[in-house]
């Protein structure tokens, strides 16, 4: 398989990069840690190693060093699309390497050959109760995949450290093909009170197999989104808390299945995966308040109304970002050339003409600017995709990519458990009190 022989061929070279890093300059510092950081939730402390992707806070997310505008532009398109397939993306994130047409279509290739969903899965699914949240569904499924772990069944053999990459990689591929099947079933039958089995067609590339499974009306329009979608939203550093939960519980060699599980229910948070549902929640109420599209000067006085109220405008500010988003405006790119008429996306456009002055006004906010969040839900709002609580599901599917990768990589270069030391509130008021004392 393509992304096992590339890998395969990495390897000496990285490794031996980690070795001398380790071995020749393991004491060198290269970051301060303050008490407010450890108070604040380790905020900013750089402590995490990754070279699938960095967050860079003027150019925003870069996927191997590629900005969103660079990799969407470079990445093979898809068959009948004009968005790049999902399949180039992943092997980007596994390689480090822009794909040929033809090497992409063979990761597209291994995903259809390991898109089947055992039935126990399904009879799982169906088993839960109706009112159950998708998220809880979708991490309990893969769990549940879990059970034919070829990471775990290895390790109990006796598989040698130097091989943990190897099905690591099995892992992550049967996992990532799966998941959009898992996901569109769990969509359907929430929703439309549907568990037929989805199939996946071996013809057809991973966002349109998943446009049909979910039976959009659009499913052309739609699979262009998801490739985009897909490719955005698939990594962010290692920091985030679905990221990091990846790595964390990946780092005790627990398999790719459980890791992952982890990571949806981290991202499942309303502090991490909320967000797009509720500035989605926002702009159709301002619409309802105002009939449609308000004007300038009203938008501004319902803004200034949310914050004195206390509330705050959903999708906008961002942790690391000091510029507006770059997937919010591949986003609005692809609204505003595939349907620049809808109401609530020329709403979208003037809340971002609009409240990011009074957000400055108010003074409270660092970012200002949009984030992926504040149009991200509206895209799937058009295309007929309207169970709020899915759209966190989406995400982590499109999240599977790159803490997938990320974990192919740890395993591959032996990245240890990982253990940060804890200290006392009393440690802390020590260290302070010792640097104020006067000279």
């Amino acid at each position: 398989m393509i992304l096992h022989e590339k890998l395969s061929a990495q390897l000496p070279e990285w490794r031996e990069r980690i070795k001398t890093l380790a071995k020749e300059h393991g004491d060198v510092q290269v970051d301060d840690v303050t008490i407010g950081q450890i108070i604040g939730g380790m905020r900013d402390i750089k402590s995490l190693l990754t070279d699938i992707s960095f967050v860079d806070p003027a150019e925003g997310i870069r996927f191997r060093g590629m900005t969103i505008p660079e990799t969407l532009k470079a990445l093979p398109k898809a068959r009948g699309g004009k968005m790049p397939s999902v399949g180039g993306l992943y092997y980007l994130l596994m390689i480090g390497e822009v794909p040929t047409k033809e090497q992409a279509l063979e990761v597209e290739a291994e995903w259809a050959k390991r898109a089947d969903v055992p039935d126990y899965v399904f009879k799982m699914l169906k088993s839960m109760p109706k009112d159950t949240h998708p998220m809880i569904l979708l991490s309990q499924a893969v769990l549940a995949l879990g059970k034919d772990s070829v990471f775990t069944r290895k390790y109990h053999e006796g598989m040698k450290r130097d091989a943990y990459w190897e099905a690591a990689l099995d892992d992550s591929l049967d996992l990532t093909a799966k998941l959009p099947i898992v996901a569109a079933y769990i969509y359907r039958m929430k929703y439309f009170d549907e568990t037929k089995k989805p199939k996946y067609n071996a013809k057809q590339d991973y966002a349109l197999n998943f446009a049909r499974m979910m039976k959009v009306s659009d499913k052309k329009g739609y699979a262009d989104l998801m490739r985009q979608y897909f490719i955005i939203h698939s990594d962010h550093e290692s920091g985030n808390v679905s990221a990091h939960a990846m790595h964390l519980v990946g780092s005790s060699l627990s398999d790719p299945f459980l890791a992952f599980s982890a990571a949806l229910n981290g991202l499942a948070g309303p502090l991490h995966g909320l967000a797009n549902q509720e500035a989605l929640a926002w702009l159709i109420e301002v619409k309802k308040q105002f009939g449609g599209v308000p004007s300038r000067d009203d938008l501004r006085k319902f803004a200034w109304d949310t914050l004195n109220s206390g509330k705050v405008i959903p999708g906008y500010g961002h942790g690391v970002l000091r510029v507006v988003d770059p997937r919010f405006t591949a986003q609005m790119q692809f609204a505003k050339a595939h349907f620049p008429e809808d109401e609530l996306i020329r709403l979208a456009d003037l809340v971002f003409e609009v409240v990011p002055d009074v957000l400055k006004e108010q003074g409270k906010a660092k970012d200002p600017a949009p984030n992926v969040d504040a149009v991200s839900g509206t895209l799937q709002y058009y295309y007929g995709v309207r169970g709020f609580q899915f759209y966190t599901a989406l995400f982590g599917v499109s999240r599977a990519l790159g803490v997938t990768a990320n974990y192919v990589w740890a395993r591959a270069l032996g990245q240890p458990i990982e253990r940060p030391k804890s200290l006392t509130t009393k440690m802390l008021e020590d260290a302070a009190a010792k640097a104020t004392k006067p000279a």
